[in-house]
């Protein structure tokens, strides 16, 4: 069976050591004057200034940036309880899990064989849903074979509906993360 194409982004799913997962997860904001809408499950980057309140902006990240992580979730808007995620040009505060041990699951925009498995790849990157929420991010499948990038591939997603081939899900940790700065090669 054909795995399905149903791009999310980077999906938290646990922690490097295999201990329970217990991740920090903390307030950034987005500056109003950033025109790119922002979902859950897309990487960021820090843009080196804070909001008044001294919370430090982030941006969407683009394909070869140092990561600082990626959106878990959005502070709710007084005005639109039912927004779920960040509207282009509007200053929001968004979660972030900024660890960088962190796991992810995220799906690849092609085909990539085991042999990646260790090697590492950039992010694709594409609009989010609207009406879900949710990142378009992708891996880069053909960026897999670069020495530095910003996700080490760990594994394939372990279960029933996933197999190596279009679209797979991979596991993976941030490469390139602003907070450790490469994890290696």
């Amino acid at each position: 069976m054909a795995n399905a194409d149903r791009p999310r982004g980077l999906k938290l799913v646990g922690h490097v050591s295999g201990s329970p997962f217990n991740a920090q997860i903390r307030r950034y904001a987005v500056p109003s004057s950033d025109g790119t809408a922002l979902f859950v499950g897309d990487a960021v980057k820090t843009n080196g200034t804070a909001s008044t309140a001294g919370i430090p902006y982030v941006i969407q990240a683009a394909a070869g940036d140092g990561l600082r992580c990626v959106v878990v979730g959005f502070e709710p808007l007084a005005t639109n309880l039912e927004l779920l995620y960040r509207a282009a040009s509007t200053e929001r505060v968004v979660y972030v899990c900024d660890d960088p041990e962190a796991l992810f699951e995220i799906q690849e925009d092609g085909a990539i064989a085991v042999t990646a498995v260790s090697g590492n790849a950039d992010l694709v990157v594409a609009a989010g849903s609207t009406v879900s929420g949710l990142s378009g991010m992708e891996l880069d499948s053909s960026s897999a074979t670069t020495s530095t990038a910003q996700l080490r591939i760990l594994e394939l997603a372990q279960r029933e509906d996933n197999a190596v081939g279009t679209n797979a899900k991979w596991i993976v940790r941030i490469n390139e993360h602003e907070l450790a700065g490469t994890a290696g090669t």
